[in-house]
């Protein structure tokens, strides 16, 4: 977990304003002039640090990506108006976003390079939410609930008569598009009164200093925060979804038992950057490297997976494999590489 404590603090000091962590050349003490532009999701900000840090290790002639938080959301704008070169993201680009990179004449090469659980947590404090629905997740974020929905026992009867303190991501990040998808039915769609964040370290301080809070992130900033936060497992009421309550992992992510809160991160990288040598070395780090997925808490996917990855971005492949995307709750890389064989 160390990288992603280095991943995190980087954010915090600047990056995701901008800010480069430039390398001095090898004469001259002056930072190499060619630059890599990176930005979106903070979900997917880790694994994309961690792969600019081994780069920049392994190019000493290029400056360091710079890798910033802007959402999901925020992300495509960036990219679709051309500032960026790589956009991270926690969904699939959808269809407005599709529309904006057409209009530009910007093309793009979807990128998958992990799974992720997004975990419903609670304060260790906390003694009575040892599982969660998603039928009572509807309940609680449902735009409905707003206002009226405010104490647990109203969530549930035999949870205390408290006060209940939400925390969520941003309506730009992708975590967001993706909960709200896979527990209200529809993306975008929640309660407004929940204090939210694009940076997931402000949702883990939240809940970890509030024994009446609950919260959903992703299981990375879980798994970097043990004994801060408490993981509920959940059930998602449906015969295939295994026996009983979920808790996530990479097993039960993996193999598609954890739903309907599991779910692909990409990075979508533009066609014109993709024929630049150095965006050729950054993004081929992303299949070299799986390793660094692993260690900075989220879930490698399957070696068919990356090599068809590998394959679409050696032959310049662009668009989306979701076809109108958006969150497509349910829908797994591995029925998408079905499609293409």
């Amino acid at each position: 977990m160390l990288r992603f404590g280095i991943a995190v603090a980087f954010a915090t000091s600047g990056a995701a304003c901008g800010g480069g962590n430039n390398q001095a050349s090898q004469e001259g003490g002056e930072a190499p002039a060619v630059l890599i532009t990176v930005d979106g999701s903070s979900t997917v900000f880790p694994i994309a640090e961690a792969v600019a840090e081994e780069f920049g290790k392994a190019n000493p002639n290029v400056r360091t990506p710079t890798v910033g938080i802007s959402g999901t959301g925020g992300g495509f704008q960036k990219f679709c108006s051309g500032e960026i070169d790589i956009s991270n993201a926690s969904r699939p680009i959808r269809p407005s976003e599709i529309e904006a990179c057409r209009k530009a004449g910007v093309e793009y090469i979807e990128v998958p390079v992990a799974y992720d659980g997004l975990a419903v947590v609670v304060n260790p404090k906390n003694s009575w939410a040892t599982t969660v629905t998603v039928a009572e997740l509807k309940r609680l974020w449902s735009p409905e609930a707003q206002g009226k929905v405010m104490r647990w026992n109203q969530v549930r009867p035999s949870w205390p008569n408290r006060d209940i303190r939400l925390f969520g991501a941003g309506v730009d990040s992708g975590t967001y598009d993706y909960f709200t998808e896979a527990t209200v039915g529809k993306e975008g769609a929640s309660r407004g009164d929940f204090t939210s964040s694009e940076d997931d370290n402000v949702i883990v301080q939240g809940v970890a200093s509030d024994e009446l809070a609950l919260g959903f992130l992703p299981l990375a900033y879980v798994e970097a925060n043990r004994g801060r936060l408490t993981l509920v497992p959940v059930e998602d009421g449906k015969a295939d979804n295994g026996e009983g309550p979920i808790l996530p992992s990479a097993e039960t992510v993996r193999n598609g038992t954890y739903q309907p809160l599991s779910r692909p991160l990409f990075v979508y990288v533009s066609r014109k950057a993709a024929d630049r040598p150095e965006i050729q070395r950054f993004v081929e780090m992303f299949f070299s490297r799986t390793d660094l997925v692993k260690e900075v808490g989220y879930i490698e996917l399957t070696p068919q997976i990356y090599e068809l990855a590998r394959v679409h971005f050696a032959a310049r492949k662009v668009g989306t494999a979701f076809g109108e995307g958006g969150s497509q709750v349910g829908m797994t890389l591995e029925t998408l590489l079905a499609r293409e064989r």
